[in-house]
C-alpha cells in the first residue's frame, strides 16, 4: 500500500499528471467531493492531479485532456469508479483513444478502485459509526450489515460486491453481512431488508456502497428509513458513503503506481467480454459494448437545452470505429485509419469522429471498420476501400454495400 514515505520526489514527474475521473452527479456536493480527492491526491503524488467526470458535471474527460496536454507530455488515468462495468471498460478507454488520436500526449490507463484492503477497513469504520448511533454492540448484539451497490448489467462488477461483503464479515462479529442492490439487478436492497427482518437480528446497518454523496445514497437512506418505521423491532440506520477518507487516498497512489509502470490487472477470467458467462453470450467480443459506449458519448450533445444537465459534448453526427487490435493491425488497419482520417479532412461534408477501438470479436474478417448510429459493419476494408467509406456512407449516407460484414 502506498504512503507519503513511499512517493517519489516531484523532480522525477515534473512531466507528469493525474486525471482522476469520476461519474458526474446532479448534486453538485458529490461533484465537489471528486474535486477534493483530486486535490488530496495532488499533495499526497507531488504531481498535478485534475478531476473529471463521464456526466453530468464539468469538465468533461475530453476537456480535461485537452487542457493537461498544454502542460505535460504524460497522463495517468485513475478511476473514482468502485468496479469494472462498463464505464471502466467501454467509455473511459473510448475517450482516452479519441485524446492519443488529438493530442500529442502519452495516456495511461488505471484500473477502477477494486477490493483493497484500505476500502474494506474503510467500510468496518462506517459500519461502526452507524453502531455507535444505534447504541449497538456487535459483540454483544445480533448485528446485520447490508452494504448497498448500485447494480450493473455486468455480472463481474455484481460480484465483486458480494466478494467485498464477505470479506467484511469475515473476523468481525457481525450476525451476517449481506450484499444487495439499488437496482438494475437483485437482491434490491428492499428485497435484502425483509428478508434480514425474518431473522429479528438487534440492528441492520445499511453501508451506501457510493464514493460520492448524491442521488443513489440518498435513496439508500430513505429505502432504509422506510424499513426502520415499518419494522419497529428492529432498528435500522443508513451510514455514510466512502467521501473523502484519506484511506482513499492509498488506493488511488497503488493505482497510480500500476498504471504507470504496466502492472494493471483486470478481472479478464471473468470478463462478459471475453468469456462466455450464461445470459451474457452476445456480449463476447465487445461489439455491442463499444456501440453502447459511442451512443453514451454521443448523447450528451443532446443535451443543450437540458437545464438540469450542466454540460454537453459537441457530438459528430456519426463515429467510426476501426480495430486496431493485433490481427487487424497485421491486416492494415493503421493504413485503413490513417486513409479515413485524411479522406474526413478532405472533405467538405463529413461529420465523423473516427477513432481505434480495441477487438470486435471478429479476428481474421478484418480489418474491421464500424459506423454509428448506422451499426453497420465493414470487414476486409483496404486503404483505398477507406476513402469510398468516407465518400458514400459519412458524405452521403449511402452505405457501401460490398464491404458490408454485418448490420447491428
Amino acid at each position: 500500500m502506498s504512503t507519503p514515505d513511499d512517493t517519489p520526489s516531484t523532480t522525477a514527474f515534473d512531466d507528469e499528471a493525474v486525471l482522476l475521473v469520476g461519474h458526474g452527479s446532479r448534486r453538485e456536493k458529490s461533484n465537489e467531493q471528486v474535486r477534493d480527492l483530486a486535490a488530496d491526491l495532488e499533495s499526497r503524488l507531488g504531481i498535478p492531479v485534475d478531476a473529471a467526470f463521464l456526466e453530468l458535471a464539468e469538465p468533461a474527460i475530453d476537456e480535461a485532456f485537452a487542457e493537461l496536454a498544454t502542460i505535460v507530455s504524460r497522463v495517468t488515468v485513475v478511476h473514482c469508479s468502485l468496479f469494472a462495468a462498463s464505464h471502466v471498460k467501454n467509455d473511459v478507454p473510448l475517450a482516452i483513444e479519441q485524446a492519443r488520436a488529438a493530442h500529442d500526449v502519452e495516456i495511461a490507463n488505471g484500473s477502477h478502485l477494486g477490493i483493497h484492503p484500505a476500502i474494506v477497513d474503510l467500510l468496518d469504520d462506517r459500519a461502526a459509526a452507524v453502531e455507535r448511533e444505534l447504541g449497538v454492540d456487535r459483540g454483544t448484539d445480533d448485528v446485520a450489515v447490508v452494504l448497498c451497490g448500485r447494480g450493473s448489467s455486468d455480472p463481474d462488477a455484481n460480484g465483486d460486491v458480494h466478494k467485498l461483503a464477505r470479506l467484511l464479515y469475515e473476523g468481525r462479529a457481525f450476525d451476517r453481512v449481506e450484499a444487495s442492490f439499488v437496482g438494475v439487478t437483485e437482491p434490491t436492497l428492499e428485497e435484502s431488508l425483509h428478508g434480514l427482518s425474518k431473522h429479528r437480528p438487534d440492528a441492520v446497518v445499511v453501508l451506501p456502497y457510493m464514493l460520492g454523496d448524491g442521488v443513489l445514497t440518498q435513496r439508500v437512506r430513505d429505502w432504509t428509513a422506510a424499513f426502520d418505521d415499518e419494522y419497529p423491532y428492529v432498528d435500522a440506520l443508513a451510514g455514510d458513503p466512502l467521501g473523502t477518507d484519506s484511506r482513499l487516498l492509498d488506493v488511488f497512489a497503488d493505482r497510480w503506481q500500476e498504471a504507470r509502470t504496466g502492472s494493471v490487472e483486470m478481472s479478464c477470467d471473468t470478463c462478459k467480454y471475453k468469456v462466455d458467462l450464461e445470459g451474457y453470450e452476445e456480449d463476447v467480443g465487445g461489439a455491442r459494448a463499444m456501440l453502447r459506449a459511442l451512443a453514451h458519448q454521443g448523447a450528451h450533445a443532446d443535451r443543450d437545452d437540458v437545464d438540469d444537465e450542466p454540460h454537453s459534448h459537441d457530438g459528430p453526427a456519426k463515429h467510426v470505429a476501426v480495430c486496431t487490435n493485433r490481427t487487424c493491425a497485421e491486416m492494415g488497419s493503421p493504413a485503413v485509419i490513417e486513409r479515413l482520417r485524411q479522406a474526413a479532412r478532405d472533405s467538405d461534408h463529413c461529420d465523423a469522429r473516427i477513432t481505434r477501438s480495441s477487438c470486435l470479436g471478429r479476428c481474421g474478417d478484418g480489418p474491421m471498420v464500424a459506423v454509428y448510429p448506422d451499426g453497420i459493419w465493414y470487414g476486409d476494408v483496404d486503404r483505398n476501400d477507406a476513402e469510398r467509406i468516407v465518400t458514400d456512407h459519412l458524405d452521403r449516407d449511402r452505405i457501401v454495400s460490398d464491404l458490408v460484414d454485418r448490420t447491428l
